[in-house]
């Protein structure tokens, strides 16, 4: 009876205690208690840049005193575009420096999150150049430099307190003016912006292409993706084949990039974190605008044998009546003569990469019935040539929106010689359809590629009736 009669006592003095203190709460939410924060490692002794100025041009430097410095993340793995790597620079703006480090470790941004303010003690740790970028990582017996060990991570990185918790800033990456200008060493592992740009028209047409390509087995694969700027400049973003977005098309328009510059030995490859990197929401800035177009007129009876233009300058491309469009590459329908007869010639030998010029010929399509034309080839490899009708392309705008119907297989197009060059002969004559009116175009489509079809293709004697 009297243990029971204790156990009683202490039960209500305990309840009138948590009574006493539930009373000094004026409401119903009780305050976080604060968070004590404290460095694990002790102030800085080197700058970040004094740091990675010691890494010796070939091999590797192993740190054997205490070097203490700080530095800003910029890279994150939330998205698989990076792995068991870390990107970090000595500032959160204009750095000077950007190194990475190697941890046998995933899902980083947990710990240490984009801006996350960190601070490095690099005893016993590697620093040198590894295929082309500067790194830090651990002993290794099979590579210079080795990936730290997951147990191991906290015994070198560290976060800065800041406040009640990790300090946490806000990175301004650095503004560029071109893609080209990020090709430099002392950017390499920083965060960098550029605007008015795209994605090469060769990655959305005429396949509109996704972040990441795939195998029979749908794994993604490590993708480059082409983009360029309105000064000329270029870059390959490189996406992993873990890319969580790396199924999304990739946008048509033009914009602002932002991506932490790497280089693969001598390969430049930038990096993205996220979709939200790319901003390509406006307009395309064509590289190879089309020419021509001035003078546009819709007529259902008319003959271009292209007497009426000069041979000076060599190489004509600018015809006011039609529009010259290279599309894909950089080459357009020139004039050419031969045997005193002048013609429009476009072919890809001695180019590189990919060719696709449309020459589009403005037709009233209510007065016209036939459409003829001569050509001939040269050096053929692989038919080129391809003729259509449209009836919703709007002259200099965006040939490869337009509806085309295809009537190449109503024209006799030489598939010889393969050395040498044919003659110029009729290439047979197309009947319009009746229901075809209005305005609209015949477009000459020539496609090929510096390591694919070459054949050079010749016309010459437009003719609607």
């Amino acid at each position: 009876m009297n243990n029971f009669t204790n156990f009683f006592k202490t039960a209500f003095v305990a309840v009138g205690v948590l009574s006493a203190v539930s009373s000094c709460v004026k409401n119903d939410d009780w305050e976080t208690p604060p968070i004590a924060c404290s460095n694990k490692f002790e102030a800085p002794t080197i700058s970040m840049a004094d740091f990675a100025a010691q890494a010796p041009a070939t091999g590797y430097k192993l740190i054997t005193t205490d070097q203490i410095f700080d530095g800003y993340i910029v890279s994150s793995d939330a998205q698989g575009n990076f792995y068991k790597t870390i990107s970090f620079q000595d500032k959160t703006v204009n750095p000077t420096v950007g190194l990475q480090i190697e941890v046998d470790k995933a899902s980083n941004f947990a710990d240490f999150p984009v801006g996350a303010h960190i601070r490095i003690n690099a005893k016993g740790l590697r620093l040198g150049l590894d295929r082309g970028s500067i790194k830090l990582g651990s002993e290794d017996p099979n590579f210079a430099i080795g990936r730290i060990p997951q147990a191991l991570v906290g015994r070198y990185v560290s976060g800065v307190c800041g406040g009640n918790g990790l300090d946490i800033q806000t990175i301004i990456p650095t503004k560029l003016n071109s893609l080209n200008d990020a090709k430099q060493a002392n950017l390499i592992n920083t965060l960098v912006t550029v605007s008015d740009v795209q994605f090469n028209i060769s990655e959305i047409f005429p396949v509109q292409k996704k972040y990441l390509d795939y195998d029979a087995g749908g794994q993604g694969l490590d993708t480059d993706r082409n983009i360029e700027d309105k000064l000329g400049g270029t870059a390959v973003i490189r996406n992993s084949g873990f890319f969580k977005s790396g199924g999304e098309l990739l946008p048509k328009g033009s914009g602002t990039v932002t991506f932490v510059v790497s280089r693969y030995n001598t390969t430049w490859q930038m990096l993205i974190r996220s979709l939200s990197d790319i901003n390509f929401t406006g307009t395309r800035v064509d590289s190879t605008p089309p020419k021509g177009g001035t003078e546009i007129t819709y007529s259902g009876s008319f003959l271009e044998n292209f007497e009426s233009y000069s041979l000076t300058p060599a190489n004509l491309e600018v015809y006011p009546k039609y529009v010259n469009d290279a599309v894909l590459g950089n080459r357009y329908w020139q004039l050419k003569t031969f045997s005193n007869n002048k013609y429009i010639q476009l072919g890809a030998n001695s180019g590189s990469g990919n060719y696709l010029t449309y020459f589009a010929v403005p037709v009233d399509f209510t007065v016209a019935n036939t459409l003829k034309f001569d050509v001939n080839v040269g050096f053929w490899n692989g038919n080129a040539l391809k003729v259509y009708y449209t009836t919703n392309y709007t002259p200099l705008g965006d040939i490869t929106a337009a509806t085309k119907t295809d009537i190449t297989s109503a024209f006799t197009i030489p598939q010889t010689p393969v050395s040498g060059y044919g003659t110029l002969t009729p290439a047979g004559t197309y009947t319009l359809p009746a229901g075809l009116t209005g305005n609209g175009f015949i477009l000459f489509e020539y496609t090929g590629a510096s390591t694919g079809v070459t054949t050079t293709i010749q016309l010459d004697n437009i003719q609607v009736q």
